[in-house]
């Protein structure tokens, strides 16, 4: 879900991404974006303005917004939350680069996201998980990573260290890993977000060297 809209761009957006979901078939409106140097997103139509933008929106007969898998977020995104991150990831035993993959697949670094399903915040906690791990306000990125970040810790003892089996539960729960005997349960949504986060991970690692 495309992030909360801000300026004149983001009115554009909606409106694109809008006349996409409703009108015909015919209709096409692939949609880019990129984020400034100031932390805003900006979208468009018309790639060709600014070669900053990459693809995030794939118009067609099963358009799916796919900004959180088409490219890295920005330093300064991924900078503002690297404190927090830092420090979650430290007391909990858990790698940074695992925190910012599922940061970035989750939200795109949006702390203000809202699924459908109702996950919220930065690392995307269901209500339950956020109560779980003692999160009172998911909104609140500082509390949300710290949350998300004890449960991925849950989740890798759980699993004795694998990270995919991990991230699948993260996304699908760990009952559903367990009942799957402990491999990654057959749920499309779950297969495509554990390699995309394992992609984000390599990524996050390598930035490293």
């Amino acid at each position: 879900m495309p992030p909360h809209m801000k300026d004149i761009s983001y009115i554009l957006a909606g409106a694109i991404l809008t006349s996409a979901l409703f009108a015909p078939a015919v209709a096409r409106a692939d949609i880019y974006t990129f984020t400034d140097d100031k932390g805003i997103k900006h979208y468009t139509n018309l790639p060709a303005l600014d070669r900053r933008y990459k693809l995030a929106w794939k118009e067609g007969p099963r358009a799916t917004w796919t900004a959180t898998n088409t490219y890295m977020p920005s330093e300064a995104e991924i900078a503002r939350y690297k404190t927090i991150v830092d420090v979650a990831s430290r007391t909990h035993g858990v790698e940074d680069s695992l925190v910012h993959a599922v940061i970035t697949a989750e939200s795109a670094y949006n702390p203000k996201a809202v699924s459908k399903a109702g996950a919220q915040g930065i690392m995307q906690l269901m209500p339950g998980t956020a109560k779980r791990y003692g999160v009172s306000n998911s909104m609140d990125p500082a509390e949300n990573i710290q949350g998300g970040v004890k449960y991925l810790k849950f989740l890798l003892t759980l699993f004795n260290g694998n990270k995919e089996l991990a991230i699948a539960g993260y996304n699908a729960g760990e009952n559903a890993v367990i009942r799957n005997g402990n491999r990654i349960p057959p749920y499309a949504e779950t297969t495509a977000y554990v390699p995309k986060v394992m992609e984000y991970y390599r990524k996050f690692e390598a930035r490293k060297g």
